[in-house]
């Protein structure tokens, strides 16, 4: 696949202001783990490889086990993750495919039964980071890197 256009060199104001959201986004009161989880599973929806590579590698290097990484994609099918992440990941799933029901009351209260408002408001901008960053992934052909 040819690389497309290269958003941070042709528009370096509007990449600068998406890499701001994901520094704000990052500084959260969720793990890393969490964090990762959530762009993995994002990744995986919008089958943005360079984002799955990117964020599979890091949550390895902070621990995160391969079993739980091959099976993120289907987290409904197994009890490797905890309530909490499976709140986490039911949220931000909702979120990310949001033009298809939006998010259910039934998720968002389910959320709420682990997180604050200020958590869930993490989890929902974290999605809305990941989700920008497999846009521009995505549709410039961004090439995987090692």
């Amino acid at each position: 696949m040819e690389q497309r256009v290269n958003i941070e060199q042709a528009l370096p104001e509007a990449w600068k202001a998406t890499y701001g959201l994901s520094i704000a986004a990052n500084r959260s009161s969720l793990t890393p783990i969490q964090r990762h989880l959530i762009m993995i599973r994002v990744s995986q929806i919008n089958s943005c490889a360079f984002c799955i590579n990117m964020h599979t590698k890091e949550a390895l290097q902070l621990g995160e086990t391969q079993q739980r990484i091959f099976l993120v994609s289907a987290w409904k099918e197994t009890t490797l993750f905890t309530d909490e992440e499976k709140a986490i990941l039911a949220l931000a799933e909702e979120v990310t495919l949001i033009h298809q029901n939006g998010v259910s009351d039934n998720t968002y209260q389910g959320t709420a039964k682990f997180f604050s408002e200020k958590e869930i408001g993490e989890i929902i901008m974290m999605t809305i980071a990941i989700n920008a960053w497999n846009r521009i992934a995505v549709s410039t052909h961004k090439p995987i890197v090692g």
